[in-house]
């Protein structure tokens, strides 16, 4: 697996919808519907794919400890709020500079790609410098599992 492909960029800032988790990680399943009924009802646009922001992992902690946030970028001026009694909220997500790789298969599978990227990171004399992000980058509703898109990345800093 070390012989993935590696890119290193900027991202840009981005307005966030974000719903905040403790957990297993079974529950992703069920809180996208959450976030994007919590869109519809707030009249916000989503503009880009869903991403996950995980801040510990299964290695780390038992999973009722995981905590982890759904974002969905969305378009306009809207005003940080949040998280509601439901998790529920708005943010701002300032532009990074990430090393990205992708995954192709099942979402179940993705973790698999994590030891390469952070040993990629770590070979190129970068440092890990947040949480990793995974972006959905095709619906599982209608693609699937072995085709299945996920762009994991790691904010980072060189040296």
């Amino acid at each position: 697996m070390s012989n993935i492909e590696v890119t290193v960029k900027r991202t840009e800032p981005r307005t966030v919808a974000f719903v905040a988790m403790k957990g297993p990680y079974a529950q992703i399943g069920e809180t996208f519907p959450k976030l994007y009924n919590w869109l519809r009802e707030k009249g916000y646009a989503p503009v880009g794919p869903p991403y996950g922001v995980y801040f510990n992992s299964p290695e780390q902690v038992p999973a009722e400890e995981l905590l982890w946030e759904m974002h969905l970028p969305i378009s306009g001026d809207v005003a940080p709020s949040g998280p509601d009694e439901r998790g529920l909220g708005v943010k701002r997500v300032e532009g990074a500079e990430v090393a990205a790789t992708m995954h192709k298969g099942p979402f179940d599978q993705v973790g698999k790609i994590y030891g390469a990227l952070v040993g990629w990171i770590m070979e190129n004399g970068y440092q890990i410098v947040g949480p990793p992000e995974e972006f959905y980058l095709t619906d599982p509703a209608y693609t699937p599992a072995e085709e299945l898109l996920t762009e994991v990345r790691f904010p980072v800093r060189k040296g």
